[in-house]
């Protein structure tokens, strides 16, 4: 092939040649020019140990490397950095072929879902195939071209398998335009079969050349403005759900004029939580399944429903049951046209920053009425009461008085713990949560305004996220003066705790708090409300036979596990504690701010314990039907919500 307007070539093998494109490509947003990926994380096998590990190896001071302990991990630490830096930024992770790379796939579903940017660089196997079949291979009669790497196809936004070096000079310019596109951003992948890795041709000096790449704001139609604008001025009682988009566009001083000018209440997703950083009494908190219930209370009255850069998911809409007003409108602002248009609303297409402060002009001095206001103002503050309560720790709290629960040394419930991380948060304090009870209840009652960041990652509610987020956000977040925390139950870190020793190895301050409450405790709540019953969720003994055996097992019914996580964690390098009373968790987490590398505070709290619910339905249906007599109780309680379920078009 010919070569650039130059016609001089640099002979290098793929690896070198992709590490060199990466380590020049930059992205540029509000005229913020900055490396789009500073740093690639992976671990090395014999699929990509050759090739890109010699890569890395040669050009470390242009792209440094991260040693990990699981692939996922160190996916799940680049997609939080990704979400930190606003999309503007992500990093590189490699893996080897076979489980390696296949570790990588659940982070490339997490990335997809949450519109989050991350360059992923599997090995595949053989592309000449003189080798027969090689280890880690998949064989498929009739398909040998696929590979265990196909299972990328459906959940990446981009996806090649590199099986000649000139297809670089395609593919990673398309690979980086995905990666900048605010409506296409996700997991993209560049398969590389480790022979391939090494093979080398003669590039063209110019394609690895500093690049620019814009993230580019879509402004919006002035029809499309009109015709939200005319909607809302007859709206009597609106509201505004608030989405991750807000974050992503750096929207919070434009939704704030546009809530303050209009008066028209906002409530978060997850996503969006903390997308008020100064609230007036229009700021609802939390909407949905995990959300507060006077703000669900209040949803359910709108007659006009503003959501902005959010796709709607089943928690934000109580599985469509949320919206009982029978006249209620939809109308949205959403960079991506598939999310704008759901619920049938009329839809500005457009950047969130850019679409809320046209919306604010062409609405000029609607603002709703003093009743709405007066009405929304008085729920808060019922709510604001009730949230104090649940949240201090100063409280004693009677374990005898729960049903099925255990005695432990705990004194402290869940929301009580959140209560004591609350009052001891600084402005910039950043807190993170992913999956189990953790993510619901700092979305009920975290209070993420004045600098009081909560990262929440909930599109795919991923356990195993949190630690790795961890990484992530405070390489994003280099002020050692600002507390980066994950808060997890104990399932959570029994299932994925080694990243700690990747936090250790790069001496990065973190503080990680496990909520010790014996088992997976939110699906046991969700199972004991849709089923009547609990099996299986919680961390206890078998008692009898163990399941091998031909007289078959006996049930986990026992007493709890003994699981010492406080070993757990300082055998993995970490200062580890287990403060129980609150003095001495307020204490912990003050130690804790000085302390120059990870430290896991596990304080032991009351299972089955609960912060008060949100009063929203969720589509989780029980059995039709079932020997156990009360699973038919529970049956008759979902049909009856099923009734409240509503399609909006």
């Amino acid at each position: 092939m010919s070569t650039g307007p130059s016609g001089k070539t640099i002979r290098l093998t793929v690896a070198q040649a992709l590490v060199r494109f990466v380590s020049v490509q930059y992205s540029v947003a509000d005229g913020n020019r900055q490396r789009f990926i500073p740093a690639a994380l992976g671990i090395f096998g014999h699929g990509n140990v050759a090739g890109l590990g010699q890569a890395f190896d040669q050009y470390s001071d242009d792209l440094p490397f991260v040693q990990g302990r699981n692939e996922q991990g160190l996916a799940h630490a680049a997609i939080a950095f990704a979400k930190a830096r606003r999309r503007h930024q992500t990093l590189a992770v490699t893996a080897s072929v076979g489980p390696g790379a296949m570790n990588l796939v659940t982070p490339a579903a997490l990335a997809t879902i949450n519109r989050l940017p991350v360059l992923l660089l599997p090995g595949d196997t053989y592309a000449t195939r003189r080798q027969g079949p090689v280890l880690q291979q998949l064989e498929r009669p009739g398909e040998p071209e696929v590979t265990v790497n196909d299972a990328f196809r459906p959940i990446a936004r981009f996806f090649d398998r590199i099986t000649r070096p000139e297809q670089l000079l395609v593919s990673l310019p398309q690979a980086f335009r995905v990666l900048a596109n605010p409506v296409e951003t996700g997991a993209v992948v560049v398969s590389l079969p480790q022979d391939v890795q090494s093979h080398a041709f003669d590039y063209p000096v110019e394609f690895f050349e500093e690049r620019d790449w814009i993230i580019r704001r879509p402004t919006p139609d002035v029809d499309e403005i009109a015709a939200v604008a005319a909607l809302i001025s007859q709206a009597k009682k609106p509201i505004l759900i608030a989405g991750g988009g807000i974050h992503y566009s750096g929207a919070t001083a434009e939704l704030e004029k546009f809530s303050h000018d209009t008066g028209i209440p906002v409530a978060e997703t997850f996503g969006g939580k903390g997308a008020i950083q100064h609230p007036d009494p229009w700021h609802l908190q939390g909407i949905g399944l995990e959300g507060t219930p006077h703000t669900n209370a209040l949803v359910a009255e709108a007659d006009l429903i503003l959501h902005v850069g959010t796709r709607l998911s089943d928690f934000a809409t109580g599985s469509q049951s949320m919206f009982d007003n029978p006249e209620v409108t939809f109308v949205s602002l959403n960079v991506t046209e598939g999310d704008g248009i759901k619920q049938g609303a009329t839809t500005i297409v457009a950047d969130a920053k850019k679409g809320l402060a046209a919306l604010g002009s062409a609405l000029g001095s609607y603002r709703v009425q003093t009743s709405w206001m007066t009405q929304v103002t008085s729920a808060m503050a019922e709510w604001s009461a009730v949230r104090v309560a649940a949240l201090d720790p100063d409280v004693a709290f009677d374990q005898a008085t729960l049903p099925d629960s255990d005695t432990t040394d705990a004194i402290l419930t869940q929301g009580q713990l959140i209560g004591i991380m609350q009052e001891t948060s600084l402005e910039g304090d950043i807190i993170i949560a992913a999956a189990g009870g953790p993510p619901g209840d700092l979305q009920k009652v975290w209070d993420a305004t004045n600098g009081r960041h909560c990262h929440l990652e909930f599109g795919f509610s991923c356990m195993g996220y949190e630690i790795p987020a961890a990484i992530g956000v405070r390489w994003a977040t280099p002020d050692t003066k600002t507390r980066v925390l994950s808060f997890i139950g104990d399932g959570t870190f029994v299932m994925a705790p080694t990243e700690l020793v990747t936090a250790c190895q790069e001496h990065l301050p973190l503080t990680i708090v496990v909520a010790e409450n014996h088992g997976y405790q939110v699906i046991r709540r969700l199972q004991m409300w849709r089923t009547g019953s609990h099996f299986g969720n919680e961390f206890r003994y078998r008692e009898g036979d163990s399941m091998v055996t031909e007289k078959g097992a006996g049930r986990l019914d026992g007493g709890y596990i003994d699981i010492d996580i406080v070993k757990m964690a300082e055998g993995m390098g970490a200062k580890a504690l287990r403060p129980v009373t609150p003095s001495d968790v307020r204490q912990a987490l003050l130690e804790a701010r000085d302390h120059d590398g990870p430290v896991v505070i596990v304080v032991p709290t009351i299972p089955h314990a609960n912060l008060p619910g949100s009063e929203v339905w969720w589509d989780v249906a029980p059995a039709e039907i079932s020997d156990q007599p009360w699973v038919a109780d529970k049956r008759n309680e979902y049909e009856a919500g099923l009734a409240r379920q509503k399609w909006h078009g």
